[in-house]
C-alpha cells in the first residue's frame, strides 16, 4: 500500500463517514488506523461508532441524557459510551 499525504487521508477518511451507517467494524478499523497513522483527528466522527466493538451506531441504541452527560449503549455489545453535553 502506498503512502497517502495528510490531505488525500483527510479526503478518504471524509468519503468513509459521508456514509457510516453501512460499514463494517473491519472497515472502521481500517478508517481508525489510516487517521493515526496520518496525524488526523476524528472528533466527532468517534461518536459514530461503539468504541469497543466498532459496530456503527444505526440510532436503534438506547441514548439517554442525565446530569450532563449523553450516554449511548451499543446494541450489538452492549456497552455504554458517555459524553459530555454542551
Amino acid at each position: 500500500m502506498k503512502k497517502l499525504s495528510k490531505s488525500e487521508a483527510a479526503k478518504q477518511i471524509e468519503e468513509f463517514f459521508s456514509d457510516a451507517k453501512n460499514r463494517t467494524p473491519k472497515e472502521i478499523k481500517q478508517i481508525k488506523r489510516l487517521a493515526a497513522n496520518s496525524n488526523i483527528r476524528l472528533g466527532e466522527k468517534r461518536k459514530l461508532f461503539c468504541k469497543k466493538c466498532l459496530a456503527p451506531y444505526t440510532g436503534n441504541e438506547k441514548r439517554r441524557i442525565s446530569k450532563g452527560m449523553k450516554s449511548v449503549e451499543c446494541e450489538n455489545c452492549g456497552c455504554v459510551s458517555r459524553w459530555k453535553v454542551n
